[in-house]
C-alpha cells in the first residue's frame, strides 16, 4: 500500500516523515489560495519518498518550472483538468513523471467522467486516480465519503483515497477492498497546525495498517 503524506512544508517536519522510512510519497502544495501552500524551495526536501507536486487548474509552464526545481516524481491534477489537458501535460514532463488525477466524489454519478481519462486517445496519460471527498473549495473538507461507492469503478487505472482518513481509521483501511486499490493520502487529520504534521501520530498510524 502507497502511504502519501500531502501539505508538506516545513524543512525540519519534511526530514522527520522522510526519515519515517515508511511513507512512499510527500505532497507540496502549489496552490496560493491552500493554507499549505509553499511559495519557496524549503532547505530540506526528501530523499526517500518520491516527490508529488499539487496544482489546480495551473499553466503548463507553470507546473514544468516547480517540476524541475523540487525535482518532482508526480504531478497530482487537483483542478478541472481534462483528459486533453493530462495528455498535453505528459507530452511536455521529464521522462518518468507519473500524473496523479484527483476526482471529487459525493455519489455514485461522479464516476460517470472517469472513462473519457481512459478512453482510447488519453489511455495511459494518467498513472493514478485520487478519490477525494467533493466540496465547494479545492482542496480537502477533512470529511470522508463513502467508500462504497468505489466498487462500482470498473476502470483499469490504480487509485488512493483521500479525505478525512484519520488515526482511527487503521482498521477500516485495512478492510477495504479493491482490484484497484493501492494506497491512501493522509493530511489535515494528522496535523498539529496547517502544514505541519505530528510524527508519532503518523508513525503508529502506519504501523496498525501495516501490521
Amino acid at each position: 500500500m502507497i502511504i502519501k503524506v500531502c501539505g508538506m512544508r516545513d524543512a525540519e517536519n519534511i526530514r522527520q516523515v522522510d526519515e519515517l522510512g515508511t511513507v512512499d510519497w510527500m505532497g507540496f502544495i502549489f496552490f496560493p489560495r491552500s493554507p499549505r501552500h509553499v511559495s519557496e524551495v524549503p532547505t530540506y526536501l526528501p530523499q526517500h519518498c518520491k516527490r508529488v507536486g499539487v496544482f489546480v487548474n495551473e499553466f503548463l509552464p507553470t507546473i514544468l518550472k516547480y517540476a524541475r526545481a523540487y525535482n518532482l516524481h508526480l504531478i497530482q491534477l487537483h483542478g478541472d483538468e481534462s483528459p486533453l489537458y493530462c495528455h498535453t501535460l505528459r507530452t511536455h514532463s521529464p521522462v518518468g513523471t507519473k500524473i496523479i488525477k484527483t476526482i471529487s466524489i459525493t455519489t455514485p454519478d461522479d464516476l460517470a467522467t472517469i472513462h473519457t481519462y481512459e478512453d482510447n486517445a488519453y489511455k495511459g496519460k494518467v498513472d493514478y486516480f485520487l478519490f477525494e471527498t467533493k466540496c465547494k473549495e479545492y482542496g480537502g473538507s477533512g470529511k470522508q465519503f463513502d467508500w462504497d461507492i468505489l466498487q462500482r469503478y470498473k476502470g483499469k487505472t490504480p487509485f488512493l483515497i483521500t479525505g478525512g482518513i484519520g488515526a482511527e481509521d487503521a482498521e477500516k483501511v485495512k478492510a477495504f477492498h479493491h482490484p484497484q486499490f493501492v494506497g491512501i493520502d493522509l493530511n489535515s487529520r494528522f496535523e498539529t497546525a496547517p502544514a505541519l504534521k505530528d510524527i508519532t501520530l503518523i508513525d503508529n498510524f502506519i504501523k496498525q495498517i501495516k501490521s
